[in-house]
């Protein structure tokens, strides 16, 4: 019952985090973070009332729309405080009232952001990548398990290939998305970041080849890498173990 009644109040917590994330998504490309302090709509420009921004109950009780302009409201909004929401107990089920709580569950935040962000305008915000810098020192106290030394090269077990791709092959990787695993990469130590790479290419090669058999991407044009890249991060981070020695149990090893 106690892990019930922490869950429902984590899960208002985390939707409350979702609905400031959406704030970052919208504004951060803008440049306009800080330009007005309340939240307003994009339509009309009105400033928002407190109680229609209560995560998802608001949404759904506006019927997706603004109350003054009806305009409709993407359901991409209650959606993301969904995610929070259930993501912030989730954490705690994994991890407990650990360290390791508060890092998953801001390092996911963070990759939530970067990922809608990366989908909207092909670019990731070095403020973003920058935010993980500190969850990444952090992880060298919180799982000692993973050496100073594994996480040194990790930093660069990605991140240079990449860079070197992207030099060798115009537009085979952006400075975002090496930026992003090179940080992940200290954050992971180089075996959970390996790992993270092979489900990023998986999951984008997958969508890839979708979306140039709907024909709606032509061959060799570009998607955003990092929505995969921060997918595999997330279940590098959360689930790196079980998913390497599954892995490897394959192969009797």
């Amino acid at each position: 019952m106690l892990d019930i009644y922490i869950s429902a109040w984590l899960f208002v917590l985390g939707s409350i985090f979702g609905s400031f994330l959406n704030v970052v998504v919208f504004r951060l490309p803008k440049k306009a973070f800080l330009s007005k302090a309340r939240s307003y709509c994009p339509a009309c420009g009105e400033t928002i009332a407190w109680f229609d921004l209560i995560p998802v109950a608001s949404w759904i009780a506006l019927g997706g729309k603004c109350r003054r302009c009806k305009a409709r409201i993407s359901p991409r909004y209650p959606l993301v405080e969904l995610f929070c929401g259930v993501l912030a107990p989730l954490c705690y089920l994994r991890y407990g009232f650990d360290w390791r709580l508060l890092i998953a569950f801001g390092v996911t935040l963070i990759l939530l952001a970067v990922s809608l962000i990366d989908l909207d305008t092909m670019e990731i915000p070095d403020s973003l990548v920058i935010a993980l810098v500190p969850f990444a020192a952090g992880a060298v106290w919180v799982w000692r398990e993973v050496p100073l030394w594994e996480r040194a090269v990790g930093l660069a077990a990605v991140s240079v290939p990449m860079l070197l791709l992207a030099l060798l092959i115009e537009g085979a990787f952006g400075g975002g998305d090496i930026k992003l695993m090179a940080v992940c990469g200290f954050l992971l130590g180089f075996r959970n970041t390996l790992l993270a790479f092979m489900i990023a290419l998986l999951i984008g090669g997958g969508i890839a080849i979708v979306l140039i058999l709907t024909k709606r991407k032509k061959k060799g044009a570009h998607i955003p890498f990092g929505p995969p890249l921060c997918i595999g991060t997330a279940a590098a981070l959360f689930f790196g173990t079980e998913l390497i020695t599954l892995y490897l149990g394959l192969y009797g090893l």
